[in-house]
């Protein structure tokens, strides 16, 4: 039993990881989207490119938005049971992870934005960049894990 939460601190923390992996499957899946949907666009096909941008907003709005909400909500509510918000010492690996769950909440509102402009049929960035973007979600979550299972600092 940890902090304010109690006996159901292992519960929350259950919650947590569920959609933590909601999160990370719409991470990995939206860039997949946007490079299909721009291939589409580079392609002139303006019907699947339509396609396309429907398959982002059920993606965006059924999956990716609320897990991340939820996410957040689980992941402060543990970080305050834990004290971090009380000022208690040894927590250097868990400000780290947020550092990341920052980015990673930044990545997740750039994807949503680039997704945007593919509707509007702006293509900034080229396939092979947006395949590289694609990896952005494996390496913050390598990071997160070693952080959180490891606790370095």
């Amino acid at each position: 039993m940890i902090g304010l939460l109690g006996a159901a601190y292992e519960w929350v923390k259950a919650a947590h990881i569920i959609f933590v992996i909601f999160w990370m499957a719409g991470l990995f899946m939206m860039p997949r989207y946007l490079v299909y949907h721009q291939e589409a666009l580079v392609a002139g096909d303006a019907t699947d490119a339509a396609r396309w941008v429907e398959r982002e907003g059920k993606l965006r709005k059924i999956i990716l938005t609320p897990a991340m909400i939820v996410v957040w909500m689980l992941g402060l509510l543990l970080a305050g049971s834990l004290g971090l918000f009380s000022g208690v010492p040894g927590l250097g690996w868990l400000h780290a992870k947020l550092f990341f769950v920052l980015l990673l909440s930044g990545y997740h509102g750039w994807m949503v934005g680039y997704s945007r402009k593919l509707a509007r049929g702006q293509m900034k960035l080229s396939g092979k960049q947006l395949r590289m973007i694609n990896e952005v979600p494996a390496l913050a979550a390598t990071i997160i894990v070693v952080l959180v299972v490891i606790k370095p600092f």
